[in-house]
């Protein structure tokens, strides 16, 4: 079928401009130019024309960061990819990428094979996997090289959770080195795990055991010096880096001095670092504050974490927002955490609301609205080796097109959002701007407050190698 949107702003990471899109199919065939020739012709042509009239059309979200059925601290989080990706839909992202997992001893095969299982025929929207290598060793590092040809062309290392993911500093050497062979991006979880367990452990003697203690343990010193150390291992592997879930001002001041040294080092950061903090939601009272518990924590707002993340996605130092969207419910799951805030699953779930959320940037003057765009589409398309199949409006893309009304103002809460959990991380919240229209790859899959998508419409992609290698 082939369709016109038209009367709208196409809003890319250059600029916004008024113009008409076509669609054939599944596919963007042409960008035109409003009242010309050929966008005449093509309104008599079009099968079914959408009408734009006072909304911005945008290519559809990439959330490069999400957690769909993820294992975790004896339960599983609580959206699985149906109904985790049908929210993503909900929310004008129309692909994300997923971890698989590999923990120590297991094999990455086995385990990459039961998140394509876990996915198939699942998804509402488009999906990818980053792996996890959780175990650096002779035989993980082969499959690294095989992954890569199979479109899984990202590998996540942690310095955190030791004894389940944590890698030393010489495997992760070594996992540098064969990416840089191979083509691959490192991304990194930058936080000095070891020194966090004994902050943990002490706390907990003292009888601290509160939520708000998990933010009080995971200083800010320790991102920051794992950033600098793993920007210092990427010199040597000559492997390009990318620093995952970055919360603080130092960790953003080590990117900052490594890419302006010329180091082929990139970051992202979350909605929840640049709104939300431990004062007024970590430590809520009593166990309320549990539902903020996620790693990177939040920061004291009594320092300057949020403006300087504001000024990192300005200045490119941060290029990337992401979810981490890792939801589990308070009853049952962030419970397991009531005496013990080290057994408190750790994650948010935000993966419905990471476009309005940043759209907010736009609204308060923080950042422009093409930037917006680059930094929720197409940036994440580059990064992740899905552009220009993803990520932008141009002839040969996907019709993975939202149309957004900025002048719909509501307000986010447990009661309106898609995701599976029993309360929302960001109750409350007014936002200005609305999703109104969403398709995935020329399917209408969101259209006026109703869902039209189905189940397994999603396709698995195949990723290249990232556009930022040098």
């Amino acid at each position: 079928m082939t369709q016109l949107i038209k009367n709208g702003t196409v809003v890319s990471a250059t600029g916004a401009d008024p113009a008409e899109v076509l669609i054939d199919g599944e596919v963007i065939v042409a960008v035109l130019q409003p009242g010309s020739d050929l966008a005449a012709t093509a309104e008599a042509g079009a099968e079914k024309t959408i009408d734009a009239t006072g909304l911005y059309v945008i290519p559809g979200g990439i959330d490069g960061h999400t957690h769909m059925e993820l294992p975790f601290g004896g339960t599983v989080s609580s959206d699985d990819f149906e109904s985790g990706t049908r929210a993503a839909a909900w929310g004008g992202t129309t692909s994300i990428v997923d971890f698989a997992v590999q923990r120590y001893g297991e094999s990455v095969r086995d385990c990459l094979d039961q998140w394509f299982a876990k996915a198939e025929n699942k998804c509402a929207i488009d999906y990818g996997f980053h792996q996890i290598i959780g175990g650096v060793d002779e035989q993980s590092l082969k499959d690294m090289d095989a992954l890569v040809h199979e479109g899984i062309s990202s590998f996540k290392l942690f310095m955190a959770y030791p004894g389940v993911f944590l890698s030393d500093d010489g495997q992760i050497l070594r996992a540098m080195q064969q990416a840089a062979g191979n083509g691959a991006l490192i991304m990194m979880h930058a936080e000095n795990g070891l020194a966090i367990d004994v902050l943990a452990e002490q706390a907990v003697e003292r009888g601290e055991t509160d939520p708000v203690n998990h933010g009080y343990v995971r200083r800010a010193e320790f991102e920051s010096e794992a950033t600098h150390r793993a920007i210092q291992l990427a010199k040597v592997g000559a492997a390009p880096l990318y620093i995952v879930h970055l919360s603080a001002s130092g960790a953003l001041e080590q990117v900052a001095i490594a890419r302006n040294n010329g180091a082929n080092v990139f970051a992202e950061t979350c909605p929840q670092y640049l709104y939300l903090n431990v004062e007024d939601h970590l430590g809520k009272p009593g166990f309320e504050g549990a539902a903020y518990v996620c790693s990177t924590p939040l920061r004291t707002k009594h320092e300057h974490h949020h403006a300087d993340l504001w000024k990192g996605l300005r200045t490119n130092d941060l290029c990337v927002v992401s979810t981490d969207h890792c939801p589990f419910c308070m009853k049952e799951q962030k419970e397991l955490g009531l005496d013990d805030f080290r057994a408190i699953p750790n994650g948010l779930g935000t993966v419905e609301h990471r476009m309005d959320l940043i759209y907010q940037g736009v609204v308060n003057g923080e950042i422009s609205l093409p930037r917006w765009v680059e930094l929720c589409s197409t940036t994440p398309a580059r990064m992740f080796g899905l552009y220009p199949k993803k990520g932008t409006i141009q002839p040969g893309s996907d019709a993975d097109i939202v149309l957004y009304d900025p002048n719909h103002t509501w307000t986010i809460s447990v009661d309106n959002h898609h995701m599976n959990i029993d309360h929302s991380a960001w109750e409350g919240v007014e936002i200005n701007g609305h999703v109104h229209t969403v398709m995935s790859r020329g399917r209408v899959i969101v259209e006026n407050d109703t869902y039209t998508g189905s189940t397994g419409h999603g396709q698995y992609l195949r990723r290249g190698l990232s556009d930022y290698l040098i």
